[in-house]
């Protein structure tokens, strides 16, 4: 009896499986391409890429995590450069082209090792070894900071600007940005000075016009409102803030309500006792000498009315994000219920002025006293301009916060990467077997940041390698990097170029685990897309080719 062999459908139709060492190669060749993507725009000579959306709405940024926010990606080992990308981003704010580079430079010299039949597992067990080891070297090489030492921040903020388009802002810029986090920073460990810094208190607010020059900082919140009424101040000194949850209006009932009027004098009396209920609203305010009113909800006409004839400011319609930033900022208590308030809600502010802003007008709450939320007031001469300077800002923010949190620093400029390779070919030295060669790799894919910098910059990458190499081996600091304003080997700690500990270390960890995570997978199984069912839209033709005519 011949025994038939049925054969077995394991996937549904559609589909497809990619195994071993093509789905390897595959992935790899995938986060190869992401990388070579954004090479380009690392450091102050890096090129800038435009993209374009669906819309045809532009952006021009040589940001890592933009470029890669901004493109759709549709291969799944792309899509997780662009993760780590954001997470990189998200964490310590600046890095995110290096992160990048160094995880596909890693996927790369793994490569060559899984050509040379050396399993992955050893590969990613040797990654994870020299991780380990070059975090612990970064430790021993950094150098220990105060966090609220002005000068070193400057350094810092300088750094992170000096490859975006804000470079020759940077000083005064920078400025800016160290003021608005130590106005904001919270001391929670004071014997060992340990701070904490929310971001989320400084508002950047953007606006075309000007030059980047114009940029500045604002003790207190921008909102992009106006004032409500034409016989309001526009301007109010010494100002005396009323923050309100609550709309000034009537409230209608949540469920119909019927008023029996018999005569045109009760309509008359309804509507007075509705405009002495918002009077009575109006009184309450000013019974607490305020002289600023801004509001989250609506404000009724007739209480616009009688807030002018009080002579009290008023805004409506402010973002409950901005609600916030103003109780910090001004010291204000947000008041859900009008008749809670009391003279010790109120918050202050030497100045509340509306002002012409480019074609809209903008009302400005400046000068508190001790403010815990801030405003930085960008502009620039166009749309593209201050998206990018605004992108600018943010990396530097965050590098500066990095720093108060992580009171650590290195020198930038590729030398840390360049003098880490020495000290870590020390170490391979000591390594048995196969892990040898994955530690070696991973010492070449962290060269490959420097000498990027030095291919940006217009510098041979061979003639640098060699140069770089000796220099690092007669020094004991990381000092020797990539000078690439004058196109050289040089020692850059003389030029103040330093960069947070905390990005580094987010740096390799992110690249290494991710490299690792690519380097495991040894098969694909994509399934097929579900196709939706187009219906045939009225009028049109069936299968039969008489859909849409009358019977006859």
């Amino acid at each position: 009896m011949v025994s038939s062999q049925v054969p077995i459908l394991l996937l549904k139709e559609g589909s497809t499986e990619t195994k071993d060492k093509d789905a390897q190669r595959n992935n790899i060749t995938a986060a190869k391409l992401v990388t070579q993507m954004v090479k380009s725009s690392l450091g102050p000579r890096g090129m800038d890429k435009m993209l374009v959306d669906t819309l045809g709405d532009i952006t021009i940024t040589n940001d890592g995590a933009t470029i890669l926010k901004e493109i759709d990606v549709e291969h799944p080992a792309a899509k997780i450069m662009v993760e780590i990308s954001k997470s990189v981003d998200n964490e310590v704010g600046d890095g995110t082209t290096s992160v990048v580079l160094l995880a596909g430079s890693l996927l790369e010299k793994a490569e060559e090792l899984i050509n040379k039949k050396v399993h992955p597992t050893i590969i990613v067990d040797g990654f994870r070894k020299s991780a380990e080891k070059a975090i612990e070297l970064l430790k021993e090489i950094a150098e220990k900071i105060d966090p609220t030492d002005k000068e070193y921040l400057k350094k810092i903020a300088t750094t992170s600007m000096s490859s975006k388009l804000t470079s020759t802002n940077s000083p005064e810029l920078s400025n800016i940005v160290i003021n608005a986090v130590l106005s904001i920073v919270e001391k929670f460990d004071e014997y060992n000075k340990r701070f904490k810094v929310d971001i989320d208190n400084i508002k950047v607010e953007k606006k075309p016009g000007g030059s980047i020059g114009d940029t500045k900082l604002i003790n207190g919140i921008v909102l992009d409102k106006e004032v409500v009424h034409g016989g309001m101040p526009k301007r109010i000194e010494n100002a005396k803030i009323v923050l309100l949850n609550c709309p000034l209006e009537i409230e209608k009932t949540e469920f119909d309500a019927k008023i029996n009027i018999n005569n045109p004098e009760q309509i008359q009396e309804f509507i007075n006792e509705e405009n002495m209920m918002l009077k009575a609203m109006v009184d309450k305010i000013s019974d607490t000498e305020a002289n600023v009113v801004l509001c989250q909800k609506g404000i009724d006409e007739m209480a616009q009315h009688y807030l002018a004839k009080s002579g009290i400011l008023s805004v409506r319609r402010i973002k409950e994000s901005d609600m916030f930033k103003l109780s910090k900022a001004t010291g204000a208590r947000l008041i859900t219920n009008l008749d809670d308030l009391t003279k010790e809600d109120v918050g202050y502010a030497n100045l509340v002025e509306e002002r012409q802003i480019e074609s809209d007008k903008w009302v400005f709450v400046e000068e508190c006293k001790n403010p815990k939320s801030v405003t930085i007031l960008v502009r620039g001469g166009s749309q593209r301009v201050i998206d990018e300077a605004e992108r600018s800002i943010h990396d530097a923010i965050m590098s500066v916060k990095d720093v108060i949190e992580y009171p650590y620093i290195i020198t930038g400029a590729g030398a840390s990467e360049a003098f880490l390779s020495h000290r870590l070919r020390e170490w391979t030295n000591r390594l048995s077997g196969r892990e040898q060669l994955a530690a070696e790799k991973f010492i070449e894919a962290l060269e490959s940041i420097p000498l990027t910098l030095a291919e940006n910059a217009g510098m041979d990458p061979i003639d640098s390698k060699v140069e770089l190499h000796a220099k690092v081996s007669s020094s004991n600091t990381p000092k020797y990097g990539i000078d690439v304003i004058q196109g050289k080997i040089s020692d850059v700690s003389v030029k103040e170029i330093v960069e947070p500990l905390a990005v580094k270390e987010q740096v390799i960890n992110a690249a290494s685990e991710a490299s690792s995570m690519i380097l495991r997978i040894d098969n694909i199984i994509a399934s097929s897309k579900s196709k939706t069912p187009t219906s045939p839209s009225p009028g049109s033709m069936g299968d039969d080719g008489m859909s849409g005519m009358s019977d006859m």
